[in-house]
């Protein structure tokens, strides 16, 4: 089982695939803003961080086999996160990412769409300038997995499509739940198929 430090812990996806780090029994440092919200989990260890605070991140985070981001791109500093995880020693790294960066076609992407929602866009935005700049980065094994469309809560249910630059989409439209991704980017973690690559998940 590896150690894992989660930040983002107490969100959507963070608390999802919190749990799933958890019921498969790996041992995980969770690190949120409010530390209080973390869920009660086995093997967990519930840690207050600041995403902006390099220093205290690297405190936190060194040791691991691994570290997952969960935060948001608006309200975190990609560069920050990366350097703080190089700091750290730790050379596997996940990213919840986006969908806003996968293409509908060859060359155009979701977020640059006229009907994309404008509630969304600089949050999508800030997750594409991420990739790119994971994109320029050797020295780790970064993953970046985007989630579909319509990223929601719902069911675990283990039956899921892997993608990788294209967004994927069903008879129901491009939708996850927080659920499946969870064990997605856990899969991926515990079997690295995309090291220092984007790839995507849906329906």
């Amino acid at each position: 089982m590896a150690d894992v430090a989660l930040i983002g812990a107490s969100g959507n996806a963070g608390a999802r695939i919190l749990k799933e780090l958890s019921d498969r029994g790996h041992h995980v440092t969770a690190i949120a803003r409010n530390a209080e919200k973390i869920a009660k989990l086995p093997n967990v260890t519930a840690r207050h961080g600041d995403v902006y605070d390099k220093d205290g991140l690297v405190a936190l985070l060194r040791g691991h086999d691994a570290v997952i981001s969960a935060v948001h791109f608006t309200a975190s500093d990609p560069h920050v996160l990366i350097d703080a995880v190089r700091a750290a020693g730790v050379r596997r790294y996940l990213v919840v990412g986006g969908a806003g960066s996968l293409e509908i076609a060859p060359g155009q992407r979701l977020v640059d769409q006229p009907d994309f929602p404008q509630a969304y866009k600089v949050e999508a935005t800030k997750g594409a300038e991420f990739l790119d700049l994971l994109k320029g980065v050797q020295d780790l094994d970064w993953t970046f997995l985007s989630p579909s469309a319509m990223f929601i809560p719902g069911e675990r249910t283990g039956k899921f499509r892997l993608g990788t630059d294209q967004l994927l989409a069903g008879e129901h439209g491009s939708s996850i739940s927080f659920e499946d991704y969870a064990i997605a980017l856990v899969d991926e973690l515990e079997t690295p198929a995309h090291v220092r690559r984007r790839f995507t998940v849906g329906y």
